[in-house]
């Protein structure tokens, strides 16, 4: 009884608004995922008459069978599953090689080079210096450049760089004593144990590079190279255009269920890995501000 009145005491009126809040968002966050997979696996009739909700209705999986027919889906789910692997490897290797010296207090130009770092989330170029870049070096329609231009980014090597510098200094200095070198003491002792921050920092980059559409855009004059995406794009602007004629025919599957459809499978690799990756990304946040 008296641990019940201690634990009725100590729930404030912040904790009831803050979880009135914390529900709220879940339920705006959640819902339009459930809308759109209950659409995309209801019957033609339900959806056009507007009657799913939260459950699908008249259960079926014809706008999945219509979506993996389509060759340009399955063909645009290998690209991106391709550009995302290939561009986070690169994004982890770099940000995790260049983080290290610019973790040593004793580099030489160590404050210069920070600033000039720091200074390219305030003044970036644009997209058409970039594009002109990536044009004179070749890199137009190519993989090369949706992973190269963006190979480093600026925050997730600030968070990496923190991280070193949290670390113990103890164990490179063993390591030095030993005769190991900077190369060695990079590969073999910090990445090895700089694991938590990699997960945490790979997880926005796989996120970037699986969401991204516009530099896609920009950069690839191959329909066969584009990424779900920009397929998913323009499924979404023929439908509204009425013009969908080239991924199913509209008098036999709404436009709606086809959209869905394809937003819930390029959905699956995310749900599937994030899981996994949740509680390396929890723990490299908290260790990022540990010493030692």
């Amino acid at each position: 009884m008296v641990s019940k009145r201690f634990r009725l005491r100590n729930i404030s009126l912040f904790h009831v608004i803050n979880t009135l809040i914390l529900l709220s968002l879940a339920v705006v966050t959640v819902y339009p995922v459930i809308y759109i997979t209950a659409v995309s696996l209801s019957s033609t009739s339900e959806v056009v008459q507007g009657h799913v909700t939260l459950f699908p209705r008249g259960f079926n999986l014809e706008a999945y069978a219509q979506v993996l027919t389509d060759n340009r889906v399955p063909r645009a789910y290998l690209n991106t599953l391709m550009y995302t692997a290939l561009g986070t490897a690169i994004n982890l290797l770099l940000t995790a090689i260049a983080a290290y010296p610019l973790a040593r207090r004793d580099m030489f130009g160590r404050n210069f080079f920070l600033m000039a770092i720091i200074l390219t989330m305030f003044l970036n170029p644009g997209i058409i210096p970039n594009y002109l870049i990536v044009s004179e070096l070749g890199l137009i329609d190519s993989v090369w450049a949706l992973v190269l231009p963006n190979a480093i980014w600026t925050f997730e090597l600030l968070i990496l760089k923190s991280f070193y510098e949290n670390m113990s200094e103890s164990l490179r200095e063993a390591a030095v004593v030993d005769g190991a070198s900077e190369y060695r003491i990079l590969f073999q002792i910090v990445i090895p144990l700089s694991k938590p921050a990699l997960a945490s920092i790979g997880l926005f980059y796989f996120m970037g590079h699986w969401n991204s559409f516009f530099i896609p855009m920009i950069y690839l004059n191959d329909a066969n190279m584009y990424p779900l995406q920009v397929v998913l794009r323009d499924m979404l602007i023929f439908s509204e255009g009425g013009n969908n004629a080239s991924l199913v025919d509209s008098s036999a599957l709404a436009p709606q269920a086809m959209k869905n459809a394809t937003i819930v499978l390029s959905m699956i690799p995310v749900l599937l890995i994030y899981p996994f990756a949740q509680k390396y990304f929890a723990k490299g946040v908290m260790l990022g501000s540990e010493k030692g």
